[in-house]
């Protein structure tokens, strides 16, 4: 009997993960499947040009996946149980049950409205395909040429408000700016712009801001959000024709009502190898795992720690199955890269305490090192197995089966 690896999500993490575990094990021992809601790979590091009227590519999870002998079952996850060893699933046909041996845990991570009023039913954020997509549609009927209410729009300008100055809210405003000069675009900072950027790059953001006619207002704290308007704590009101919430992410509740230990956040706490520390048949990548670095600070959600997290959860899997030695891959958070629009933006490296180097790097040359590396993320998870070792190991020992299955 085959030994089930179940991977949720196949997001730059998941994806990964289920192609070099195809890979590297044999489909003698083992059979994969990917669980995701789409079918198709979301590049979420572009959804904020999907947002701004961007075409951007999403190949289908089948092509993905085609000649891998991975399984692909689209459908959305809407619990686990890991004593009976299942995930339950839905999709248009009803609702089912997936059996797992070992589970991959990817499941991302989405727009979190921490508790403010009115964000889930005003606000927009995109943090996921469908949201973005949902942006975009407003600043297109914002954009058009008799905009709102089919008022004429030639002396009017639709009102964006970007609220967060993470790097996800950096690279909305200076996006929708220079995608949609139509439109007058305010980010709104709780604290100083870019405060975790040194002080060059600090600068380089401003001037990115003011030639892209970004209005900033920093220390600003917004208390409620309402359909044409947001409320700020010192008494402000700014008027809004689409709220674009870009103020943090969070996890889905899947894990932490599964009974898996998680940490205060939702993420499931692992050990150095990406396994569950309370149930051993259960490993997590990518924002869904609370992982630390190897400067001993959690290690944050982005592509790049989903690379790392997926790539050391692979080869514990592989080790634990066939009864090799687990390395310890590198766990590490170098820099950030910011897109500043489509010509601009700022590479910023960081210390092994994670505090931003004096030097950096602005401009197109900036620019072009992220989009290549966007490109590179891209076509590796298009090609899952490429590159890999073309032979499969066999598993050390039979799988571990529930009680039930072995009786059957």
């Amino acid at each position: 009997m085959k030994h089930r690896i179940v991977v949720l999500g196949a997001g730059y993490a998941g994806s990964y993960a289920a192609g070099t575990l195809a890979r590297r094990l044999s489909p003698a021992d083992t059979e994969i499947t990917v669980v995701n809601a789409e079918p198709d790979f979301v590049q979420r590091l572009r959804l904020h040009q999907l947002a701004a009227g961007q075409e951007i590519e999403a190949p289908q999870l089948a092509d993905v996946f085609a000649g891998t002998g991975i399984r692909l079952r689209v459908a959305r996850v809407t619990g686990i149980d890991p004593e009976r060893q299942v995930v339950a699933v839905a999709d248009p046909g009803g609702r089912g049950e997936l059996g797992y041996d070992t589970l991959v845990y990817a499941l991302g991570s989405r727009g979190a409205d921490h508790g403010v009023p009115g964000v889930a039913e005003h606000a927009f954020d995109i943090a996921a395909r469908p949201s973005a997509m949902r942006l975009r549609e407003r600043l297109d009927s914002l954009d058009s040429p008799d905009g709102r209410d089919g008022r004429d729009r030639r002396d009017a300008r639709g009102n964006v408000l970007v609220v967060g100055d993470g790097l996800t809210g950096i690279e909305t405003a200076t996006e929708i700016a220079e995608s949609r000069p139509g439109l007058s675009v305010t980010l709104i900072a709780r604290g100083e712009l870019g405060a975790p950027l040194s002080a060059g790059a600090r600068s380089h953001l401003r001037r990115a801001c003011d030639r892209l006619g970004v209005t900033v207002r920093e220390h600003t704290h917004v208390e409620a959000v309402e359909a044409a308007r947001v409320l700020c704590a010192d008494g402000t009101v700014l008027a809004s024709d689409a709220t674009v919430w870009t103020a943090g992410f969070a996890v889905a509740p899947i894990a932490a009502t599964s009974g898996l230990e998680v940490t205060g956040n939702g993420r499931i706490a692992v050990d150095r190898t990406m396994r569950s520390v309370s149930h051993p048949n259960v490993y997590a990548a990518g924002d869904s795992a609370y992982a630390i670095g190897d400067n001993g600070q959690p290690l944050p959600m982005s592509c790049a720690s989903a690379g790392y997290t997926g790539r050391q959860a692979v080869d514990a899997i592989v080790g634990h199955l066939t009864g090799r030695e687990i390395p310890n891959g590198t766990l590490e958070y170098v820099g950030n890269h910011i897109s500043l629009g489509r010509r601009d933006g700022i590479l910023q490296m960081v210390d092994g305490e994670a505090e931003a180097k004096p030097k950096y790097l602005g401009g197109r040359k900036a620019a072009r090192i992220k989009e290549g590396i966007l490109k590179m993320s891209l076509w590796a998870t298009s090609h899952p197995t490429f590159g890999l070792p073309k032979r499969r190991h066999r598993l050390a020992a039979a799988p571990n089966v529930p009680a039930e299955r072995a009786a059957a």
